[in-house]
């Protein structure tokens, strides 16, 4: 069964100036949707609304055609990568993964950069093993959808190449909202890529359409 999450007419407002007012977004389960946007245009805010964590002046938020208010409480529908990192970096890898339930072994199967060392605590992590432990727990815990905001961040080239095989392959078991400054590995996986722009979400078909919309430049 396919499910979906929508969220529609949300507005929001920082004082005089409107961040977000005609917005759009649909996520289907075995897809895998992008969200483009410049800095500042009120991304993150955006999936903090969907969330339920930032408050607007309106919103909808869906799941399969149900509103859903507080969607932070139904981790079941939606859980939620943010910028910055949230595991605690005293813990060891072991103990994170044991926390949610997940495997030490799957972990090292599908990336074995930490075998040997899972008894390590995060922060004797590279910030791309970091970034990527935060990422697999996020993907693989169970839940309808996820979104992942600049999941790429602190990678190298061969980390964000297997991140992307992974969430292409994870894409089976949940559906994803993504934003990420790296446009181009955002396309290389995208079902349905959206623009944030002037706050409105803009779907787009081809990189033809981010170059009409002012977001890249090609062949210059």
């Amino acid at each position: 069964m396919i499910h979906t999450l929508e969220a529609d007419g949300i507005q929001l407002d920082f004082g005089m100036r409107r961040i977000l007012s005609d917005v759009y977004l649909k996520c289907e389960t075995g897809k895998i949707s992008g969200l483009l946007g410049r800095n500042g245009q009120g991304k993150t805010c955006l999936m903090n609304i969907i969330l339920g964590t930032l408050n607007s002046s309106s919103n909808s938020i869906r799941f399969d055609g149900n509103v859903i208010r507080k969607v932070s409480k139904r981790p079941d529908l939606l859980l939620y990568l943010p910028q910055f990192n949230f595991i605690p970096k005293e813990l060891t890898v072991k103990k994170v993964l044991d926390d949610f339930e997940l495997s030490n072994a799957d972990l090292e199967t599908r990336f074995p950069e930490f075998k040997g060392r899972c008894d390590l605590k995060v922060n004797q992590l590279s910030g791309g093993q970091w970034r990527t432990l935060e990422l697999y727990i996020i993907v693989k815990t169970p839940s309808l959808f996820a979104m992942l905001d600049e999941p790429f961040t602190h990678l190298n080239p061969i980390q964000i190449e297997n991140i992307k095989a992974f969430l292409l392959e994870e894409k089976a078991n949940k559906g994803f909202l993504i934003t990420d400054h790296m446009y181009t590995h955002l396309l290389d996986i995208s079902n349905t890529v959206y623009l944030l722009k002037d706050g409105r979400t803009h779907l787009t078909k081809t990189v033809e359409d981010l170059e009409e919309l002012g977001y890249i430049r090609i062949g210059h």
